[in-house]
């Protein structure tokens, strides 16, 4: 079967009924977790971004509570499974100011756990990799985000921003 391109895709839905595309909705929500998950962002949670940020940012704090701390490979792999899921949060907003924000939350909850990532050279690269990203991602947002991302982005400890 070939898959529609984006463009076709969107002339069907336009000729299709209110409740034909309520229909496609519920259905694309029962086969994919990350279907239902995008739909439950757009309904509910779109509106009230902060919420959304703070959610998730929970989410994050809690996955890295829950870390087993037994060897670096535990670790390493924990890590990764937590920068997956804020990377797929994070395309469900498509707002740069969500992206830094959750991505600054995610790199001081990494700098900060324990056994120190200075002791891994992955976990360090992947670190300095996320600070590269947020860096380049800086430019692109309006002035006073800049300004108000870059006191974050050096301040020295998570319980500093406010």
């Amino acid at each position: 079967m070939k898959t529609a391109t984006v463009k076709e895709l969107r002339q069907e839905l336009v000729q299709r009924s209110p409740k034909e595309l309520l229909d496609i909705c519920l259905r694309l929500s029962r086969f994919k977790k990350e279907n239902k998950e995008l739909l439950t962002y757009l309904l509910f949670e779109i509106a009230d971004e902060h919420t959304y940020i703070e959610g998730v940012k929970a989410y994050i704090d809690e996955a890295f509570a829950e870390i087993n701390t037994a060897r670096f490979f535990y670790i390493k792999k924990s890590v990764r499974k937590i920068l997956k899921e804020v990377k797929k949060f994070i395309r469900y907003s498509q707002k740069k100011e969500t992206e830094v924000e959750l991505l600054i939350h995610f790199c001081y909850q990494l700098k900060s756990f324990r056994p120190s990532i200075e002791r891994n050279r992955v976990l360090k690269n992947l670190y300095t990799r996320q600070l590269e990203f947020i860096h380049n991602r800086l430019p692109k947002l309006h002035e006073d985000l800049q300004y108000d991302y870059c006191l974050l982005y050096t301040s020295p400890s998570p319980r500093d921003r406010g």
